[in-house]
């Protein structure tokens, strides 16, 4: 053999076996021999560090390699966690259900409720947030429905939970956001001269949201979509109803201004 053709095997080699070590680097799993509790302990280390990713991927190392027992279903529940610091909405809630659903009787499925009912939970959406009634009003509102939904469910299951008490206060907001939203959508109709569709949704917001900040403005739509109609009787209910339970309502002032010309939502609208 040549001394070039020496060389160029040589080289060859060389390639070889350096494309098999980076091969090797690829492959190679520093976690590959350890125990649960090690996987464990450093996904909460990565965790507690804000190393979501990194947690996550231990966190599915585990569950992977030790299915059963008591670490894979503590990594089950912090993973739902590390799913809603990274705002994965759905894979949050994904995560919840298939914990509640395999360990119905788990200490810890309160707080799988309660993560479920979180990652739906949207607190820019206050009654004087930053959406237009008009906006609030197009609005799907079916995340905020299914937050209660699990908020609810976490009270009525687990009344002496940790998360109760958060939990029912979010519920209050969620309560009040339902209802704005419908009062939003009876403005809408309104103003758009559909009388009935409005003295409807408004009727919604007291059958469905009673006694909340929205009940007030929901009478007076009410009052003024009847009249509109020439249902006089019934709008005078509205109207009884909205002076006995608001006297110094700031709508019973309106009919005086309005008569002036100027349309009587924009008076608060």
């Amino acid at each position: 053999m040549t001394n070039i053709s020496l060389s160029r095997f040589g080289l060859l080699l060389l390639a070889t076996l350096l494309t098999a070590c980076e091969t090797l680097s690829q492959d190679y799993d520093p976690t590959k021999d350890w125990s649960a509790a090690k996987l464990h302990s450093e996904a909460k280390a990565e965790l507690q560090d804000g190393n979501y990713e990194k947690a996550a991927q231990l966190y599915e190392a585990l569950e992977s390699r030790y299915p059963y027992g008591a670490y894979s279903q503590q990594a089950q529940l912090e993973q739902i966690y590390v799913y809603y610091k990274q705002h994965e909405t759905a894979s949050t809630i994904s995560e919840a259900d298939r914990f509640i659903k395999a360990h119905p009787n788990h200490p810890g499925v309160d707080y799988a409720y309660y993560m479920k009912g979180l990652a739906n939970f949207n607190d820019d959406l206050g009654i004087f947030g930053i959406y237009a009634p008009s906006d609030l009003a197009e609005r799907d509102m079916k995340p905020t429905r299914e937050s209660f939904d699990a908020f609810k469910e976490l009270v009525t299951r687990f009344p002496n939970s940790r998360y109760v008490e958060d939990a029912t206060v979010r519920m209050k907001y969620l309560i009040d956001v339902m209802a704005y939203a419908d009062l939003a959508t009876a403005r809408y109709y309104y103003r758009r001269q559909a009388y009935l569709a409005a003295a409807n949704r408004a009727q919604d917001v007291l059958k469905r949201f009673p006694r909340t900040s929205s009940t007030e403005e929901a009478l007076y739509i009410m009052a003024k979509s009847y009249d509109a109609m020439g249902l006089h009787d019934l709008q005078k209910d509205s109207l009884r109803v909205l002076q006995q339970d608001y006297p110094n309502s700031k709508f019973l002032k309106a009919a005086s201004t309005s008569s002036k010309g100027r349309p009587w939502w924009h008076l608060f609208w």
